[in-house]
């Protein structure tokens, strides 16, 4: 679990094909303290576990589910890459959660100033933008970001400067691809509410799934 809180940028060192997937080496901008084997760090934002360590490099095993998911299969040598190491029990969450799963990828469709904040602008697969709401959370690029507006193609978020100088947001340009994930409750919710099946899916009786309705709150003694 992540907060998308950036602790630092990382350097990628090597791409190394390995069958299907990959084998990435970054040197991290930080030290790596108190980092295991094992451990957990979201690379912008895709929860990956370091197999190697070395200073302040490491080594993660990238699957070809993450290559198709997520950004990291564009990756080269000297690209520059969000760094998170995974929450612990008892650190404040200034954030908000993240799980680290790349839900799936935007694309930076424009960009402009507005006083001291820079407003990005994101696009979007309407799978994506429909657990989107106005002022909730989303991670892109593993950097936590509140949304200022969206609709089911876009939505906008404003950058710091603080947040532009300390991730690769900041600097990515119209037509950037970027990795997303929404909110984790969001998902949750819409899958109860749907009684498990997905949108459209009938019940075994044939019936399209009600969910949660008045009807099911009167018989469950909520209403």
């Amino acid at each position: 679990m992540f907060t998308g809180i950036i602790e630092g940028l990382g350097s990628v060192v090597s791409v190394t094909p390995v069958q299907q997937g990959q084998a990435l080496t970054i040197l991290a901008d930080f030290e790596l303290a108190d980092t295991k084997l094992g451990d957990s760090i979201a690379v912008d934002g895709a929860c990956l576990t370091a197999v190697k360590l070395d200073g302040r490099a490491f080594t993660v095993d990238v699957s070809p589910e993450s290559i198709r998911r997520t950004t990291l299969g564009d990756l080269k040598p000297g690209g520059r890459v969000n760094l998170e190491r995974a929450l612990r029990l008892g650190d404040r969450l200034d954030g908000h959660l993240v799980s680290g799963h790349v839900d799936g990828l935007g694309q930076v469709s424009g960009r402009h100033r507005e006083g001291n904040a820079i407003i990005i602008r994101i696009s979007v697969p309407p799978e994506l933008a429909r657990h989107m709401i106005e002022k909730g959370s989303v991670a892109v690029a593993g950097t936590s970001l509140t949304i200022n507006r969206c609709d089911g193609a876009s939505f906008d978020v404003s950058l710091i400067p603080h947040t532009a100088h300390l991730t690769t947001i900041g600097s990515c340009a119209v037509g950037a691809r970027v990795n997303i994930e929404t909110a984790m409750i969001g998902k949750y919710v819409e899958k109860f509410v749907r009684g498990g099946r997905a949108e459209g899916q009938a019940s075994p009786g044939g019936e399209l799934p009600g969910g949660v309705d008045l009807s099911f709150l009167h018989k469950t003694g909520f209403l």
